[in-house]
């Protein structure tokens, strides 16, 4: 029967090679990792199958809406959280069967997280727009209006409602057409889930000058 002997060299080796093995294994991980969603956003639950990721982030145009009181308002005032923009009208049905929806999705995710900007395109005014919001039980959302269509053509919006989903940077990373079933307990998980920007990491004191 052949024997084997063990010498110093067929250890180095043996060691070598299964190191080689575990570094292997290690970048296979990464890889993985690194190949798959970026972030959360790419994980759309079937309520909002409406919802398509961008396939890159991308800068939101910089058009103004109006408040209640007449203000006026750009998207990136809301940087910091993500914000969920909805084109929606009156006369759109699909846009008002989706109201008390959103008006759900807005009272179960905190606002410091998810604010949503439901803005009608149409010719109501503020007193029209609040009172259509009430009859139809979405009253949680905040009055916001477009009445020259701006937001429709910067957002090249060829249907409604549209809905775009705004991250805490101000960029566009999803959109989507018709109305969704967004106050559905996977919709409302899945806005929970997304992942927030973490806080900036402080700086170092400089040290004082000598004699200072």
């Amino acid at each position: 029967m052949p024997r084997f002997s063990v010498t110093a060299r067929s250890v180095t080796f043996l060691g070598i090679a299964a190191g080689v093995m575990a570094l292997g294994a290690v970048l296979g991980v990464l890889y993985v990792i690194l190949s798959g969603p970026v972030h959360a956003v790419d994980q759309v639950p079937p309520a909002l199958a409406k919802l398509i990721p961008a396939k890159a982030p991308r800068s939101v145009p910089a058009v103004a809406f109006s408040d209640a009181t007449g203000k006026r308002h750009l998207l990136s005032e809301f940087k910091g959280r993500y914000v969920l923009l909805n084109l929606w009208a009156t006369w759109c049905n699909p846009c008002v069967r989706e109201l008390p929806a959103l008006a759900g999705l807005q009272a179960a995710v905190p606002p410091d997280r998810l604010k949503i900007v439901a803005v009608n395109v149409g010719r109501s005014n503020a007193g029209e727009t609040a009172a259509f919001l009430r009859a139809h039980g979405a009253e949680a959302l905040s009055v916001y209006l477009d009445t020259n269509v701006a937001m429709v053509r910067a957002f090249r919006a060829y249907g409604l409602p549209l809905s775009v989903l705004i991250d805490p940077q101000g960029r566009e990373v999803a959109r989507g057409f018709g109305g969704a079933n967004w106050d559905t307990a996977s919709a409302i998980a899945y806005f929970k889930a997304l992942p927030m920007p973490g806080p900036a990491p402080a700086r170092a004191a400089k040290p004082a000058r000598a004699g200072s």
